[in-house]
């Protein structure tokens, strides 16, 4: 029994450990807008190299953290909800990586007096990607928390939604090439998707942990 309990206990270490690199790539990614907006070229570059490597080191662990939860029989009545917890999150992680790298490639011009509003966006994006992950947390450490953390990742999302749209309206009303508002539509699109993503999360977080007290 007591090496069971040490097994478990070194999983949720596992999973701890990868939840850190959620939080970091969504550090990266804020730091990687911010520096593109600002037009530091070598520091949005080494922004996207390290979220690249944070994104690999997840991958990596992720699996390895599966390849645990089947091989050794783990918490087998939860074993499905964690691997569909680490599946969604590992999706919003991607999510900063490729939208980091979109800027990277396709260099979108954007307008000055939007850039505060993408920060802003980016930083509502980033906070919702934080609770989400106090929320998976929570769920193994301090269940009956659980619910305000989706709580606020809800409230983010919908002020992502705010922001992405001002974004939208000044930028549609602009006296520039329509593809040049496309352009930056899709990108204020990306960077509030993050939110999404992370309420999606939510969403089976929720079931999830309800379950836990059938």
């Amino acid at each position: 029994m007591a090496v069971l309990f040490k097994k478990i206990k070194n999983l949720e270490a596992q999973i701890d450990n990868y939840l850190d690199m959620v939080v970091k790539g969504g550090f990266l990614f804020k730091q990687g807008i911010k520096y593109f907006l600002e037009e530091q070229t070598e520091e949005f570059e080494s922004r996207l190299i390290n979220i690249d490597t944070t994104e690999s080191d997840a991958d990596n662990l992720r699996r390895k953290i599966e390849r645990r939860l089947y091989t050794e029989t783990l918490i087998p009545e939860s074993r499905g909800d964690v691997l569909g917890l680490l599946e969604a999150c590992d999706k919003v992680l991607n999510k900063t990586a490729e939208t980091l790298h979109q800027f990277s490639v396709e260099l979108p011009f954007i307008l000055p007096e939007v850039k505060n509003y993408y920060l802003e966006l980016t930083d509502i994006s980033v906070s919702a990607l934080e609770e989400m992950v106090a929320a998976v947390r929570s769920y193994f450490t301090d269940i009956i928390h659980v619910r305000d953390h989706i709580n606020k990742v809800q409230l983010y999302e919908s002020e992502s939604d705010k922001i992405a749209e001002k974004i939208k309206r000044i930028v549609f009303r602009s006296n520039i090439h329509l593809s040049q508002k496309m352009h930056m539509r899709y990108f204020a699109l990306h960077i509030e998707s993050i939110a999404d993503e992370a309420e999606d999360v939510c969403d089976r977080l929720s079931i999830a942990a309800v379950k836990r007290f059938i």
